[in-house]
């Protein structure tokens, strides 16, 4: 069929379809009538009367099957709309599910963290506190005491060096003189050998010769020997040492020895 005979029954409204329906039913009952027999005038009137009856049952007809219809695709635009809210319902209630099991598992692992936490802080206090126990704290050390370190001071082994070493423990036993006074009276007694001894004096003849640097006798070396040097009567520095103690006593110092003392 050519495609224009469609489009002509597309554009037909609602009032010619139902026309066109009223015009079929009653054709059909005029058909029906036409077939039953008896005299034209009451097969005219009969007639007439089907269709004016068969015309609003066709309209009728038509009518309730449109509201049927109409209905029907209301009822499912509405079975839609219900499925769409229930579906999104649905979704957002999931998703509230999901953000609620979500916080609830980062507390609970928050929660799980800090217990963590707070025993391995008890677990170490515990031990610090074993430790203290176990262990007496430790008396405190007494101030170490400044080291003093003695120097020794070291004498050349001739004339100068006995002297110095002699003055040096006069200073200490309080003993005066000076390097000059000794220096002197030296030179004059042995002319500075500590081995000198004179055999020909009165001392010499009383049997106690005089002997050393600075000519001294026994008696007088052991009265007046100095503590801390030998006792060898030749050894320089004590020979020295006592000659000078002995004229502290008697002079003041050897430095008021001009002569034989």
């Amino acid at each position: 069929m050519p495609k224009h005979a469609h489009s002509g029954l597309s554009r037909l409204t609602r009032t010619h379809k139902l026309s066109v329906a009223g015009v079929a039913a009653a054709g059909a009952a005029a058909l029906a009538l036409s077939v039953v027999p008896g005299n034209a005038a009451d097969q005219g009137k009969t007639q007439a009367t089907a269709v004016e009856n068969a015309q609003p049952t066709a309209f009728s007809a038509v009518s309730t099957a449109g509201r049927a219809q109409q209905t029907t695709i209301a009822k499912q635009a509405e079975s839609s709309a219900a499925k769409g809210k229930a579906e999104a319902a649905a979704k957002q209630a999931a998703a509230k599910k999901a953000a609620a099991a979500k916080a609830a598992k980062a507390k609970a692992a928050a929660a799980a963290k800090a217990k963590a936490a707070k025993a391995r802080a008890e677990k170490a206090a515990a031990s610090r506190s074993a430790v203290r126990t176990a262990i007496p704290a430790a008396a405190p050390k007494p101030a170490a005491k400044p080291v003093v370190k003695r120097v020794v001071k070291t004498y050349p082994d001739n004339l100068d060096g006995w002297i110095r070493e002699s003055l040096d423990i006069m200073a200490k036993k309080g003993i005066p003189g000076s390097y000059n006074g000794i220096y002197r009276n030296i030179m004059r007694e042995s002319s500075g050998n500590p081995m000198a001894i004179n055999n020909w004096d009165i001392n010499a003849i009383n049997g106690t010769p005089s002997k050393g640097l600075l000519q001294v006798i026994q008696p007088t070396f052991n009265a007046y020997h100095v503590e801390g040097t030998s006792w060898n009567l030749y050894d320089p520095v004590a020979n020295i040492t006592a000659a000078c103690n002995y004229a502290a006593a008697k002079y003041g110092s050897m430095d008021n020895v001009n002569s034989a003392y």
